[in-house]
């Protein structure tokens, strides 16, 4: 990812908010002699587990991207999950007077590592569990797998395939006009969570914590 030194994005807790909260993410994998493949999943990031933490997963059994794992580890090369965070377009009506063009204020994150199965039918159960958990968390009548029926969740988890990415490197941009005054970025900020928009709202948030750190 091409990330200028005034966007680059180093805080590992402002890089953990986006693993967390915008955790669709995109895996990409290239193995050599064969083209790019991509696949959209939600992925759960555990901080505990390795310098930089690990990502867990998973896909259809039917989908032949995770066949393409081995061979990438054996060549020793890595997975790409790219994270998207808040974005927006950003008009240059928003700038005030002078010359200017429109542009898009973003927050992305890449993470790269071998991705692993994991096969153990009991360690996929546990990957299930907290992944329910996470997304039921706050609904007010939550769901959960306890109680349902054993023989319809073991068919369900064969078709499935579990999966973890160590991160070995990641890559982080915040891109919020950083290259603008203080007033002008206050302008931005303010047009955008005029919008009604939760998102740009979001996105706002962003730019004012950068401009205030801490």
């Amino acid at each position: 990812m091409y990330v200028p030194d005034l966007f680059k994005l180093e805080d590992p807790r402002r890089i953990a908010e986006v693993l967390e909260h915008f955790n669709f993410a995109l895996l990409v994998t290239a193995v050599e002699g064969g083209a790019p493949v991509a696949t959209h999943l939600p992925f759960m990031f555990d901080a505990a587990r390795g310098p930089k933490g690990t990502l867990v997963a998973h896909m259809a059994r039917a989908n032949p991207h995770w066949r393409d794992f081995a061979a990438l580890t054996a060549a020793g090369g890595a997975a790409l999950v790219a994270f998207s965070g808040p974005h927006r377009y950003i008009s240059p009506s928003w700038y005030g007077p002078g010359d200017a063009v429109p542009t898009w204020n973003y927050v992305a994150v890449h993470a790269y590592g071998a991705p692993r199965l994991i096969e153990d039918p009991d360690a996929v159960r546990v990957m299930l569990d907290r992944l329910v958990a996470v997304h039921e968390a706050g609904a007010p009548k939550s769901w959960s797998l306890a109680g349902q029926d054993e023989g319809f969740l073991a068919r369900m988890q064969r078709g499935i395939v579990a999966f973890e990415i160590p991160i070995d490197r990641l890559e982080a941009k915040a891109k919020l006009s950083q290259n603008k005054e203080p007033p002008v970025r206050q302008r931005i900020s303010a047009a955008l969570r005029g919008g009604g928009d939760g998102e740009a709202a979001a996105l706002a948030a962003w730019m004012d914590s950068l401009a205030h750190p801490g």
